[in-house]
């Protein structure tokens, strides 16, 4: 009998066997979608890409509008609408999708940890701002309504019309229910025996028609957490019989880890072009033989591999392989006097999916894969007595004898808008994997289409998501940490906003009490608007004190004016140095190297004709992406700066060179600080009590955990797992859209805002190609 735990999909740490399997599988899951059907029919598809350009308008993205991108990703546009607040060019939906939440982490954790967060912020060139998180964030962003526990609704599974009540069926005569009994039953009750391996003809070791078969080397012990894996294949006929074509195979979670076209040796008489949609001319370019997907297929699985397909004899047959550990599941499904269940009627009737349109080319092998393995899974976790309860006997034949007046659905059915993103995940027949610390892992766990892990550690989960993410197309991945405390939250926001102001503030000088500060002053406004400008007249010599509203400001005025002569004298440009301000040289940099700054150029002298004018000539600017003009929060009214983003460093640069030249006569330089950030620091509490330059002294419990360097401190903690998901990202899939989210937090002490990034791995024109990560 399953525990109460494995009837919801939770998995306690010492039952994950089942999950682990080798380094060998997860380096395995190389890109190999069948994009081959269409490869000679059109040109190579481009690379995946995010638009900024709906950032421009509002840098802070709500949780709903995070749902939004999330059932579009699983979706896709013939589906449903496109988000609100960005798009994808290039792609129907990402390949894979994978969520991180760091919760615990906000905004300020970011850029008080700045240099720490290394890799997080030179990959993801996309980062907006999050509202404070609410009491249930994770439900928020993948839009679960508050009801009942349990299963998803039926009406997202689906199921054919029954012809009879559960009152009207004969339990006991069911073939289902004679077979196998009417208790749950296990994974190794699932297998086929010997005997039925010899009646239905697969191949066996010692057979006389197998002597040149493949054994899989699959010899470990079986127990009920052995993994699964879907298995597919198409044949062609030659002039020597039925040869392999192609091989799909699925892992647990409905992940395709293995689609291979296969070139028979043997001169092919028939393709079977009607059924598995292959032609002559796509093998042109196929090179792969039998003996290198039998090899491919060895290394694939582990020991203790269970393999499951429909009519699974003829798979193994054209693959020449043999394998012991078997579930077949039109023999799983038995049916009276021998007859078979059809994979299509399974589906529709057991899983409520309509698979092999007969508008379609050809069947697609991966989605057989995967539904005989979602079969199997089905038959386990809900056991005979309530297949039987269903009387496929029934609708099987009701089906043949209406099949001619039958219109099966020619795509996925249209979901209500406030449809979940766990809803559908499961109307494409797939699985959500959702890793998360014991803690917080009850919020997925009653849904019947969540796999979830629960674990007692951060570094547990990292190890699990390792494992787990390349199996399953949607993930996320929840991290938990300590929020700061109160006062501590209050301490670092002062701290960051003075520390900003400081980095935004220039001393000029020195002059003599007689100098002509017109000029000077001039040519200071002219780098950017000011906040605030000031003599400082504590020194032997006057200096003027600038505080700029922006950071590229400051850094313009810096290296444009710092040892030039104005009005004879040889003015001197500096920030103040402080504590806070001394590895300022480095973070400069760094914010340079930003992946969101990187493509993205600062103008300052802009007029309020200046966009109109950059779209009449927009073809001097190739890969303009937006052109973002602040205005005034009290008037309303342009200010006379920008921000240009690009699609490349190299179309930034060109820009810049444009227009700083003697055409446009414009001061500029790349960018240091993303819209979202302004946001953030406007969003501080009022001025801080101390002024620029003043020491600010951390509190006594940060000095001690910096000297010690526990890695439990929040500025370690920010380096170590910024790697960690660095590798994770690294492992994954091109094409994968990954979304990095710092919820914030909410309470009676204060709000801190988060902040999201994301970002599709390998994007095209990527901004990272050459740095070294």
């Amino acid at each position: 009998m399953e525990t109460e735990k494995e009837k919801t999909g939770e998995h306690p740490r010492k039952d994950r066997k089942r999950r682990q399997v080798s380094n060998q599988l997860v380096r395995a899951t190389e890109p190999r979608r069948a994009c081959w059907a269409l490869k000679d029919l059109r040109p190579e598809a481009k690379k995946a890409r995010l638009s900024a350009i709906l950032f421009a308008c509002n840098c802070q993205v709500t949780p709903g509008q995070l749902c939004e991108l999330l059932k579009y990703a699983v979706l896709g546009r013939s589906i449903v609408p496109r988000p609100s607040w960005c798009q994808i060019f290039h792609q129907n939906h990402p390949n894979n999708v994978v969520v991180f939440i760091l919760q615990g982490m906000s905004q300020l954790h970011f850029y008080k940890f700045y240099l720490e967060f290394e890799f997080l912020r030179k990959i993801f060139r996309h980062k907006f701002c999050l509202p404070p998180q609410s009491s249930n964030f994770l439900a928020d962003i993948i839009g679960l309504q508050k009801k009942t526990t349990g299963d998803l609704p039926k009406t997202s599974k689906g199921s054919l019309p029954s012809s009879s009540s559960k009152a009207n069926i004969n339990l006991h005569n069911d073939s289902i229910i004679q077979k196998h009994g009417s208790k749950k039953v296990g994974l190794s009750c699932c297998l086929l025996t010997m005997e039925e391996m010899k009646t239905f003809h697969f191949p066996l070791q010692g057979s006389p028609d197998c002597e040149n078969f493949i054994p899989t080397k699959c010899n470990g012990s079986i127990t009920d957490n052995s993994p699964l894996f879907g298995l597919a294949c198409e044949m062609c006929l030659t002039s020597k019989g039925r040869e392999l074509t192609r091989i799909s195979l699925v892992a647990e979670g409905g992940c395709c880890i293995m689609d291979e076209l296969v070139k028979p040796d043997i001169r092919i008489v028939d393709y079977h072009t009607s059924f598995s949609g292959i032609t002559k001319t796509i093998f042109n370019s196929v090179a792969t033989k039998l003996k290198d997907v039998q090899r491919q297929l060895s290394a694939l699985l582990p020991p203790d591999a269970v393999l499951v397909g429909h009519s699974l004899d003829l798979d193994l047959r054209a693959l020449k392989m043999i394998h012991p550990y078997l579930i077949d599941t039109s023999l799983l499904y038995v049916r009276e006097q021998g007859r078979r269940f059809k994979l299509k009627f399974l589906a529709k009737a057991i899983l409520g999916k309509d698979i092999q349109h007969p508008n379609t080319l050809q069947h697609d092998a991966t989605e057989d894969a995967r539904t005989a393995l979602e079969l199997a899974q089905y038959f386990l976790k809900y056991g005979p007595k309530k297949i039987a309860e269903l009387n496929l006997e029934s609708l099987g034949s009701h089906q043949e004898l209406q099949a001619a007046g039958q219109k099966p659905r020619n795509t996925t059915e249209i979901p209500h808008p406030n449809t979940s993103v766990l809803e559908c995940v499961n109307l494409v027949g797939q699985k959500l994997l959702f890793v998360a610390l014991e803690k917080g892992a009850t919020e997925l766990s009653s849904y019947g289409n969540c796999e979830t892990i629960k674990c007692l550690s951060n570094k547990e989960v990292f190890e699990q998501a390792r494992v787990e993410i390349p199996l399953f197309p949607f993930s996320i991945v929840q991290f938990s940490f300590d929020p700061f405390t109160p006062v501590f939250t209050e301490e670092m926001s002062k701290r960051m906003k003075t520390k900003w102001r400081e980095m935004s503030t220039v001393y000029a000088g020195p002059v003599s009490r007689t100098y002509n500060f017109r000029p000077l002053k001039r040519l200071l406004k002219s780098f950017g608007p000011i906040q605030s400008m000031s003599f400082v007249l504590e020194t032997y010599q006057p200096h003027l004190c600038v505080q700029y509203e922006v950071l590229e400001a400051a850094q313009l005025a810096i290296e444009s004016l710092n040892g030039i002569v104005v009005e004879g004298i040889c003015i001197k440009v500096q920030r103040p140095v402080t504590e806070l301000t001394l590895d300022c040289d480095i973070l400069m940099k760094e914010l340079e190297r930003d992946s969101e700054n990187r493509d993205t150029i600062y103008l300052s002298g802009v007029s309020e004709s200046f966009k109109d004018h950059i779209f009449h000539v927009s073809s001097h600017f190739p890969g303009l992406e937006a052109v973002i003009l602040p205005k005034d929060l009290e008037s309303g009214k342009q200010k006379k700066f920008c921000f240009m983003k690009f699609k490349t460093f190299a179309s930034a640069q060109r820009a810049l060179n444009i227009l700083t030249g003697k055409d446009w006569k414009l001061k500029g330089r790349g960018a240091l600080t993303p819209r979202h950030l302004h946001k953030w620091l406007r969003g501080f509490s009022p001025e801080s009590r101390w002024p620029p330059g003043l020491r600010v002294m951390p509190p006594p419990s940060e000095q001690q955990a910096l000297q010690t360097l526990k890695t439990d401190h929040p500025k370690v903690a920010a380096w170590y797992w910024g790697q960690k998901i660095g590798k994770l990202y690294q492992n994954m899939n091109p094409g994968t859209l990954c979304l990095i989210l710092l919820p914030g937090c909410k309470s009676i002490h204060g709000s801190l805002p988060g902040l999201g990034m994301m970002g599709i791995k390998d994007e095209e024109e990527s901004t990272t190609t050459g740095m070294g990560l």
